[in-house]
């Protein structure tokens, strides 16, 4: 199969997955609107999705450094899918978290596997990465529109139509499966086998990077809907338009981002990228009126512009893990930040959301600071890899990296 023509397979998948990411903040006004929960409730939502998928992530990241496991792509896209519909119908608070636990572990199956098989397609290409990252952007995207869409015809008895998206992709990886299948029997695939040292102190650096950037955007994404609400007095559909623009703009900053690694080195992008990120998120939490959407496209695209760029960063810093290293790269990207989304809660409800937001405006500069004192590592060369004799049915196994 051709590689663009595959890339963009990953990246359909890629946004099936990402949309139930979007979807549990995407779904938090509606749970306030049915069932009443408090800040603290809505936020303990958040924290469902993120705490197992946060620890998940490292988990299957150390098993795809060991097996290759392509078949997690389908599956993890229906448990993905199932645990968001089950949580919408779902009668109790604690079913609820499960569920959404449930979907968040799904999720976490997914990245470390299809970074792996996505480096191995794309040879490390920044820009080919970059437009697989965009898929998941626009998962996000499309998550507050699916949301309304169905919440809004019949509220939340209608989520199981929620598992459409997950189908969709699911089906969309078998001709993936099958091109690597192929390319093991035939023995005509090279892997991308990272050659060199790892660099794990900047590894470390990279991920206390990545975790101020998720507490960032996730604690955004959590409560944007219902901040823009109340500033500026509209309706639900004020505060979706905003979580909208905020996930959309990703999509814009994923490309931006390769594109612009290809003529400055990845760090220096993203630290200044981390730089006017700064400024965006504090636009969003004081600038009054309607300016408030273009402080939200630029915190958007600020926060965004670095994310493809650490996944190939912290695969060279760790040549030999490159599962671990997109396990916690890709995956932590996406759901460590909800860890802190009760804390933002808690404090929403003893004071305001602006108050509870405004200790946001330091993670980008904290990331921004993380950069400063982050080399440019040498991609490693890709060399050829011997194909699986004993798993005709999958790609070639790795000792090490891909």
């Amino acid at each position: 199969m051709p590689r663009n023509r595959t890339i963009l397979m990953l990246s359909v998948g890629h946004a099936c997955v990402d949309i139930y990411q979007g979807a549990v903040a995407s779904l938090v006004p509606f749970f306030v609107a049915e069932r009443a929960y408090s800040y603290a409730a809505v936020s303990g939502v958040v924290l469902a999705a993120s705490l197992l998928s946060s620890v998940a992530q490292p988990v299957f990241g150390l098993l795809t450094d060991r097996w290759a496991m392509p078949w997690l792509l389908p599956v993890s896209t229906i448990l993905g899918g199932l645990g968001i519909a089950l949580s919408c119908v779902s009668g109790s608070y604690a079913l609820t978290l499960t569920f959404v636990a449930v979907s968040g572990v799904g999720v976490a199956a997914y990245h470390p596997e299809s970074a792996r098989v996505a480096r191995l397609v794309s040879r490390g290409s920044h820009t080919a990465m970059g437009w697989f990252s965009v898929g998941g952007n626009l998962g996000f995207a499309a998550a507050p529109l699916m949301v309304t869409a169905v919440a809004a015809s019949g509220g939340l008895r209608l989520a199981p139509l929620f598992v459409v998206p997950a189908l969709v992709g699911s089906v969309l990886c078998l001709p993936v499966l099958r091109a690597l299948e192929k390319t093991a029997r035939d023995g005509s695939g090279s892997a991308a086998a990272g050659a060199g040292a790892d660099d794990r102190a900047s590894f470390v650096k990279l991920s206390l990077a990545v975790v101020c950037r998720s507490i960032a955007f996730i604690g955004l994404s959590t409560f944007i809907s219902l901040y823009v609400k109340q500033r500026l007095g509209g309706s639900t559909s004020a505060g979706t338009a905003a979580l909208f623009v905020l996930y959309l703009g990703g999509a814009v900053g994923s490309v931006l981002g390769g594109s612009l690694a290809n003529r400055w080195d990845r760090v220096v992008v993203a630290r200044w990228s981390y730089l006017v990120s700064v400024a965006a998120v504090a636009g969003v939490v004081y600038v009054p009126g309607p300016a408030v959407y273009i402080c939200v496209v630029l915190t958007s695209a600020g926060l965004y512009v670095p994310f493809s760029l650490q996944v190939t960063l912290g695969q060279d810093y760790l040549p030999t893990r490159v599962g671990t290293a997109s396990g916690i790269t890709l995956g932590l990207t996406v759901s460590i930040g909800g860890l802190a989304s009760p804390l933002i809660g808690g404090i929403a409800d003893a004071t305001s959301l602006r108050t509870a937001l405004t200790p946001l405006i330091l993670m980008p500069a904290l990331s921004w600071l993380l950069f400063r004192t982050l080399p440019e590592p040498t991609a490693p060369k890709p060399t050829a890899a011997k194909p699986a004799a004993a798993r005709p049915a999958g790609p070639p196994v790795r000792r090490g990296a891909s």
